[in-house]
């Protein structure tokens, strides 16, 4: 019995890729989010644009853009943070993606979601760089990690109008920054390289939206073996020097 000759993955796969009509199928666009999230005078707070441009001209959106053609999702979110939030050099983990058939009234648009946690010094600095972006207050009107949208509010407690589906991003955000803090490096990245115990504290009670034990606080901290003490202490305060430490390991969150 003669056999049929075998026809190559390689060229049936050329055959059928020179053939092959995208058109066929619906496309949508896809675009990168990034919620960038600093610990400021006890408030969770986010950098905001002022859109421009129709669909929500005049309101408050997260820096965001369309995804390019060559680009990864993660080459995206850092070009957007470049382009319209004035950061470079951010570490940048993947939140969610979030795809409501018609969270953008132009077209169907799926939106992938980046976070950044950055200390005060670098939010400040990147909130009055040349770029018009704006700094708001995370207002969380849910306990714990219950979830949900949030209100951003200015400097003079007034809510700030967020396009799109930003209040459930930016929830989604605080969100996920709870649940990590008990086991991921979290209040870390949201201080400078040295920090005292007190100042930790605080970043976990703006995190968590509540206040802790600060005996309890200290003690798990202490044995944790996150810490390492700098042997130096703070320096240009009104009472007596705290003890400055450091992260012992600085990953990723």
């Amino acid at each position: 019995m003669s056999k049929k000759p075998r026809v190559s993955t390689a060229e049936g796969e050329g055959e059928f890729l020179a053939s092959y009509d995208p058109s066929r199928f619906e496309r949508f666009s896809v675009a990168v989010d990034v919620v960038l999230v600093a610990a400021l005078e006890g408030d969770l707070s986010t950098l905001l644009i002022v859109r421009d441009e129709h669909p929500y001209k005049g309101q408050h959106a997260l820096p965001g853009g369309f995804l390019k053609k060559d680009e990864t999702l993660e080459e995206a979110a850092t070009r957007v943070l470049r382009n319209k939030a004035n950061l470079g050099g951010v570490y940048l983990e993947q939140l969610y993606t979030f795809g409501e058939p018609r969270r953008d009234p132009r077209t169907r648009v799926i939106s992938v979601v980046y976070y950044a946690l950055v200390d005060e010094a670098r939010f400040r600095a990147a909130a009055t760089g040349e770029r018009p972006v704006h700094s708001g207050r995370i207002r969380v009107p849910w306990e714990g990690e219950t979830g949900g949208p949030v209100k951003v509010v200015d400097e003079k407690g007034r809510a700030l109008a967020l396009a799109f589906d930003h209040a459930d991003i930016v929830g989604m955000a605080v969100k996920r920054l709870r649940g990590k803090l008990d086991y991921a490096p979290v209040g870390f990245q949201l201080l400078g390289e040295t920090f005292t115990l007190l100042a930790l504290q605080r970043v976990h009670e703006t995190v968590l939206g509540r206040p802790v034990n600060k005996d309890s606080f200290r003690r798990r901290m202490l044995a944790s073996g996150q810490l390492e003490a700098t042997g130096r202490a703070q320096s240009g305060v009104d009472h007596r020097p705290a003890e400055l430490y450091r992260f012992a390991r600085r990953s990723a969150v």
